[in-house]
């Protein structure tokens, strides 16, 4: 497989792609989507008060904030925020006013709990 390049995603581009659900809340465009034992990388969409479950990393996550704030137990994290969450590191994430994330995942999460 050739290597896979987005032009002007940091600059907003993103709002040109095609999202579809990911779970209540969230929308995604997968921009390269692994198998189970492979890495994902995404642009998830949260709407204002979206939120993921309490959740544990078995692989390394990697987080960029493109657009709103993201929050979780450790902070809020504004528009250019780079978040490494590494293996075996457990949190919930939420949004008050929404916001838009570069996120890559080398391996899926182990969701905890459905509540936040």
């Amino acid at each position: 497989m050739p290597n896979l390049s987005f032009a002007g995603l940091l600059d907003g581009g993103w709002r040109e792609l095609a999202f579809e659900h990911f779970r209540e809340g969230i929308t995604v465009h997968w921009l390269l989507r692994g198998d189970p034992v492979e890495a994902s990388v995404a642009i998830l969409k949260y709407q204002p008060g979206a939120g993921v479950p309490r959740h544990r990393h078995v692989g390394l996550e990697t987080i960029v904030v493109l657009e709103g704030t993201q929050n979780d137990e450790n902070g809020s994290y504004a528009v250019g925020s780079v978040i490494l969450n590494p293996v075996g590191t457990e949190h919930s994430v939420w949004t008050e006013k929404g916001c838009v994330v570069l996120i890559q995942w080398d391996l899926p999460v182990i969701i905890l709990g459905e509540e936040r």
